[in-house]
């Protein structure tokens, strides 16, 4: 299970976002409150967020952009590219972390197994709290009128309430689509 974050990505109305939590966990011990786990790559059109290793989620950031600037920004053909590459390297299929890639068009959670799932319900979450921020989302969806951003950044609120591998201090961005 990869701890130590929680990353969500919801898609509404005319916006896409994606948010992070900042802390980074060693272990039992909280070694830092203010990382930034998320990032907007491809001339801005692409957001990008991680949880697990912070040197194996680096690395598959330039991977996928590599990808990304190989096949011209279209995500999905790069998702696969970069999750094919993931899997057979022998040396990046030990890479510890789990990515959401998400754009105008789509959103793909990526694995070291291979998996490149994209969501039925236009959210997907990854990270310790993931399931917990899935759910928050999923009811503020059903139940606002919030914009994507709004919900991602409610959503990672109530997950650093519950989740101890979670903090509030919660970074968001999003793209209009």
């Amino acid at each position: 299970m990869i701890r130590s974050t929680t990353i969500l990505t919801v898609r509404r109305d005319n916006q896409v976002a994606i948010g992070g939590d900042g802390q980074v966990t060693l272990g039992s011990v909280v070694v830092k409150h203010g990382a930034k786990k998320i990032r907007k790559v491809y001339n801005d059109c692409v957001l990008l967020g991680f949880a697990g290793s912070a040197a194996d989620g680096m690395t598959l950031y330039e991977k996928l952009e590599q990808k990304l600037e190989r096949y011209r920004g279209n995500l999905q053909l790069a998702a696969v590219e970069l999750a094919r590459d993931w899997r057979s390297d022998r040396i990046l299929r030990r890479a510890e972390a789990l990515m959401i890639a998400v754009d105008a068009k789509g959103a793909y959670l990526l694995s070291g197994a291979g998996d490149v799932i994209s969501p039925d319900d236009d959210m997907l979450a990854i990270g310790s709290g993931g399931s917990i921020a899935l759910s928050a989302a999923r009811a503020l969806l059903k139940y606002s009128q919030l914009t994507a951003k709004e919900i991602v950044e409610e959503a990672l609120k109530i997950t650093s309430d519950i989740c101890i591998y979670t903090n509030d201090s919660i970074v968001v961005d999003s793209i209009e689509i």
